[in-house]
């Protein structure tokens, strides 16, 4: 589907609204992209360049106007185990890679693959993500002392009663601003922001990786890029069709994968980490008015300077402020109405979304729990399509017996067609009658020769009739013509 307006709307379109909610989601990427950087366990100005790296190039290279891109706690967690075992120079390889891997998807026009997941695997991604982003917070959490879980308990105090009073300014940012200067007064000795590293001080400087250019370094970043590469795709088109919705206005997919590829390389080039289209945030800023390219691109370039020039009071936030912030996060991405859809949709779209729970869960692969889903959901489908076959048994007046087959015929029913035949009493004459069934793949084929060198070899004259010419064209293919199937 390609974007229908010209391009100019897209920018000067609505430049009040992208302006003002460019604002709004500068003031609440901060606290989220210091917060991922700390899930993948590295400073915040590599989520803080990252952020604005990404907002800035999908802005004007994406295929979604009005949808934020940025560093994302799903492509945070899938870096976890590279920066502990490698360090962050791997990391900035390994974003680069899966970068040229989302181009060459884009290339390919792989984006229109995404209507292959289904909504369980969809709702399994989401609640998954909302889950591993709330263990991430535990290691802040345990053994901490009680001031600890009084800053984080007043932080969501605020964070979810303030919405109540004003929603002029973003709440998050409310609790930051509120409890960074009440930890500061009070002289409280909780760990800051400040602790986890260093926070940028000038604007971010291009740089290759110095990471050894072998077939090791290849082997290690290969399987982590290919997993950023396809989280950060999923992630993007399921937050463009959220977008779509919300505007009624189109998404160019394929220039999305390439468009986040490129923001990808170029977060790497400058020292951030991997990122992807941001749901909570692009909801936020459409919700604030948000339509065009502009909104993106003013969130990013904001970040960057309120971070950079503000830096002092960045570094006095406490973590547990930002834990506060996370578990928001988490809560509003988990989709809570998923407990009662368990009951209420068919069993095998609630296996579905359980097992990409459970695998993207116990393996912390985001990429892996979606496969399953996947593959849960092709299974489940062919069973239920394979079902959808029906054979008639008749025997007519000169003594010749009449098949007559209805629905599917592919890998899942095949063995169903070939069943259904009686192969203990055959009559001399078998007229098997395909008008109303269609023939999908070679397990299909093979069926139909093998019913069909049955009957023949039990003295029976089998006639196969009313094949489609789809069906007809695959079994002349597959197959061994009339000899074997008695089609004409």
């Amino acid at each position: 589907m390609s974007v229908s307006y010209p391009l100019r709307q897209q920018w000067l379109g609505n430049i009040r609204g992208d302006l003002l909610s460019g604002a709004v989601v500068a003031l609440a990427l901060i606290p989220e992209a210091i917060a991922f950087s700390i899930i993948a366990g590295v400073d915040p100005k590599v989520g803080l360049y990252a952020s604005f790296c990404i907002a800035v190039v999908t802005a004007i290279a994406g295929g979604r106007p009005g949808m934020i891109s940025a560093a994302t706690g799903a492509m945070a967690l899938v870096m976890v185990d590279l920066v502990r075992d490698h360090g962050l120079q791997y990391l900035l390889a390994a974003t680069i890679l899966a970068g040229l891997l989302q181009i060459v998807a884009g290339a390919l026009k792989l984006g229109a693959l995404m209507r292959f997941v289904s909504r369980s695997v969809i709702t399994g991604f989401v609640n998954a993500l909302a889950i591993l982003i709330f263990l991430a917070q535990l290691p802040e959490l345990i053994g901490m002392p009680w001031t600890v879980y009084a800053v984080c308990a007043a932080g969501l105090a605020i964070i979810y009663l303030l919405p109540l009073l004003t929603r002029a300014v973003p709440s998050p940012l409310v609790a930051i601003v509120v409890l960074t200067g009440l930890s500061i007064w009070l002289g409280l000795d909780i760990r800051t922001v400040g602790d986890m590293g260093a926070l940028p001080d000038s604007l971010p400087t291009f740089l290759l990786p110095d990471v050894p250019l072998t077939w090791e370094t290849l082997r290690i970043l290969l399987p982590v890029s290919a997993t950023l590469a396809v989280v950060g795709l999923l992630e993007s088109m399921m937050t463009a069709q959220i977008v779509e919705d919300m505007t009624d206005t189109p998404s160019q997919r394929n220039r999305e994968c390439a468009g986040q590829g490129l923001a990808n390389i170029t977060a790497g080039l400058f020292g951030g980490m991997g990122g992807c289209a941001m749901i909570g945030q692009s909801v936020i800023n459409v919700s604030s008015g948000g339509r065009g390219r502009l909104s993106c691109l003013v969130a990013g370039v904001l970040l960057l300077l309120l971070v950079v020039y503000g830096a002092e009071w960045v570094r006095q936030i406490p973590m547990a402020v930002l834990v506060a912030v996370m578990i928001m996060v988490s809560i509003g991405t988990f989709h809570w109405r998923s407990f009662a859809e368990v009951r209420l949709h068919p069993k095998s779209s609630s296996v579905v979304m359980l097992g990409t729970v459970v695998v993207t869960v116990a393996t912390h692969d985001l990429a892996k729990g979606v496969l399953t889903g996947v593959l849960l959901s092709a299974l489940f489908f062919a069973r239920k399509v394979g079902r959808m076959l029906d054979i008639a048994e008749a025997d007519t007046a000169d003594g010749t017996r009449v098949y007559t087959v209805s629905g599917q015929v592919f890998f899942a029913s095949a063995g169903q067609f070939a069943a259904a035949f009686d192969l203990l009493h055959v009559p001399e004459r078998v007229t098997i009658d395909l008008s109303g069934a269609h023939f999908w793949d070679l397990s299909a084929v093979g069926a139909l020769e093998r019913v069909t060198g049955k009957l023949r070899a039990r003295g029976a004259q089998v006639e196969v009739i009313g094949l489609n010419a789809a069906s007809q064209t695959l079994v002349e293919r597959l197959g061994h013509g009339d000899r074997s199937t008695g089609v004409h």
